[in-house]
């Protein structure tokens, strides 16, 4: 039987790890490739905006991975909702948002979500599209967010210690909640550190997503 290839499509080098180990743990048969091109985090920020110019980069991406063979394409950045969006109307294979199955959880799991990013540009985008997932389902929900930069930067020069630290201390700070997203790929690994609370789920990207394409390729 042929294992499908994923094509695993990242912003930057800090979701490659996280999800790679996903992989490995849930879906091991799968074959997959790793796509960087880190300047896309980069020019988001320094544009305070998605851009044509950007989902076209996106669009463009995707056809190259396709082109070498991908049955599925995941994007692991969740600041690129509407590029990502743009792709999949435009490619003819599956293409999964990274937080979309988790954002499937975290609905189901109550009204009450609360949000943390280390990246500023993925609060709005992750909202926005919690929100629209909710309102598509005629589901009332409060969502309260924290955005923590100073955790980012303490990963990027190598400290994940203090980043799951600071990550670990702004979920416990979070009023009650039904369900405790983490936004990011890169943040998976804070998880071990919230200590679990009766009625609340602690999600995170990776392994929600590698289970729903598991499941949409039917392996």
């Amino acid at each position: 039987m042929k294992h499908p290839r994923i094509a695993l499509i990242h912003a930057t080098p800090l979701a490659i790890d996280p999800i790679v180990a996903a992989f490995g743990r849930l879906w091991p048969e799968a074959r997959t490739t790793n796509l960087l091109d880190d300047s896309l985090s980069a020019d988001l920020a320094a544009e305070g905006r998605l851009t044509d110019a950007m989902i076209g980069r996106f669009l463009a991406l995707s056809r190259y991975v396709q082109g070498s063979g991908a049955d599925a394409i995941l994007f692991t950045c969740s600041a690129f909702g509407p590029a990502i969006e743009a792709t999949a109307a435009a490619m003819t294979i599956p293409v999964l948002k990274p937080n979309e199955a988790m954002l499937d959880e975290a609905l189901a799991a109550g009204s009450r979500i609360g949000l943390i990013a280390t990246f500023t540009p993925s609060i709005p985008a992750l909202k926005t599209e919690l929100e629209d997932m909710a309102r598509a389902r005629k589901q009332a929900i409060t969502v309260t967010t924290r955005t923590l930069p100073d955790a980012l930067a303490a990963l990027q020069r190598g400290d994940a210690g203090t980043h799951d630290r600071l990550i670990a201390d702004a979920a416990a700070e979070l009023i009650p909640c039904d369900a405790l997203v983490l936004g990011q790929f890169s943040m998976a690994s804070a998880a071990r550190l919230i200590p679990a609370q009766t009625g609340r789920r602690v999600l995170t990207s990776p392994d929600s997503a590698v289970l729903r394409l598991k499941q949409a390729l039917r392996i």
